[in-house]
């Protein structure tokens, strides 16, 4: 990987109100990208596959009816984006194909023709980054999944691939992810090449916004988990 792989993203610095792409937005993260993102004063645009399921109703939320890989409009959708989160994931069709490899193969050049805006590819803690291997208890985990969450993941591998090779300009990173359950915050999650958390959704979603402007996460491929709590301060 040619950017550095220091740990941790700082804290998100006020920013002007951005253009984002969200795909998958209807997914257990991607509802709280878009909530977060609007809450933001963010312009969003949601490709959905199913409008009826983004229950959220806001006038910068652009909502656009389509599924992947086969987006007619995908041009159109990335023009004058200032970020793409892309939060993909089919277990069935990725357990047949690899349908997110064959979308991002068609998202690069795009993201090319448009200036480059950054790319945030959520995968799984359990999908192994382009060189290293995963850590042993991670490979324990992975030996007992059906075939199908393998499919998943080795379609999440095959993306992360395509991006070290036909990507080296472009600003992505790669979020891989171990997230299980809603429910109040559990802390901020700072970027680790070490052990995942399990985290919230919404913690998850919080993380991707703040590692997509991160320019230390560019073209990394690593986990995430919670920053350690500052030790109690001894009574004076």
């Amino acid at each position: 990987m040619s950017a550095p792989r220091s740990e941790g993203a700082g804290d998100e610095a006020p920013q002007r109100p951005r253009t984002l792409l969200v795909l998958g937005a209807t997914g257990r993260t991607g509802r709280h990208v878009v909530a977060l993102a609007l809450a933001r004063g963010h312009e969003v645009r949601a490709l959905v596959r199913d409008p009826v399921r983004l229950t959220v109703q806001h006038p910068h939320l652009h909502v656009h009816q389509g599924s992947v890989p086969d987006v007619d409009d995908l041009d159109d959708l990335v023009r004058g984006a200032d970020g793409v989160v892309c939060l993909l994931g089919d277990v069935e069709a990725q357990a047949r194909t690899k349908v997110n490899t064959a979308f991002v193969q068609r998202l690069v050049p795009v993201l090319r023709r448009h200036g480059g805006p950054p790319l945030l590819y959520q995968a799984g803690a359990l999908s192994r980054p382009p060189g290293r291997r995963l850590p042993p208890a991670l490979r324990a985990v992975r030996a007992t999944l059906p075939r199908g969450y393998r499919g998943q993941h080795e379609d999440n591998e095959a993306v992360m691939e395509h991006l070290v090779r036909a990507a080296p300009d472009l600003p992505w990173v790669v979020h891989r992810a171990g997230l299980g359950g809603d429910g109040p915050s559990r802390g901020v999650l700072q970027r680790s090449a070490g052990r995942p958390s399990v985290a919230t959704f919404g913690d998850g979603a919080e993380y991707a916004l703040r590692a997509l402007t991160d320019p230390a996460a560019v073209r990394t491929c690593d986990v995430s988990r919670y920053r350690a709590a500052p030790p109690p301060q001894a009574a004076a």
